[in-house]
């Protein structure tokens, strides 16, 4: 299964050059991938267009935000590395209190739509 957040990042060249940096894989903390891959993600990719960001996630059908959420809560590193984050995030304006990352609701599927077609 698949699951999609939005973010946005501060509109300033210079902070996403160093948001880009930080995600470069000889950048990147080892741990992060470590606790990415212990919470049961399969992979994980971010997109960039402009200072909007765009995450998905591969992920087993029993994957639960919340506990990825309470382990990080629980992880010292992970939450140094959100603090470093947040230098060059900012939060959606419709995000709820606290949420960085605002889950994505897929609108249409090409597949389903092709599959109502062929029924008609």
């Amino acid at each position: 299964m698949q699951l999609y957040y939005a973010l946005d990042l501060k509109d300033d060249p210079a902070l996403i050059a160093e948001y880009e940096h930080w995600h470069r894989p000889e950048n990147i903390w080892p741990e992060i991938v470590a606790s990415i891959r212990a919470s049961g993600i399969r992979d994980l990719e971010i997109f960039r267009a402009g200072n909007r960001l765009v995450m998905v996630m591969d992920v087993p059908d029993d994957f639960s935000p919340a506990a990825k959420a309470a382990a990080d809560a629980a992880d010292p590193r992970v939450q140094a590395w959100e603090a470093l984050m947040s230098k060059f995030q900012q939060r959606l304006p419709f995000a709820e209190p606290g949420e960085k990352w605002v889950p994505m609701t897929r609108m249409f599927s090409l597949a389903e739509s092709a599959a109502q077609r062929d029924k008609i």
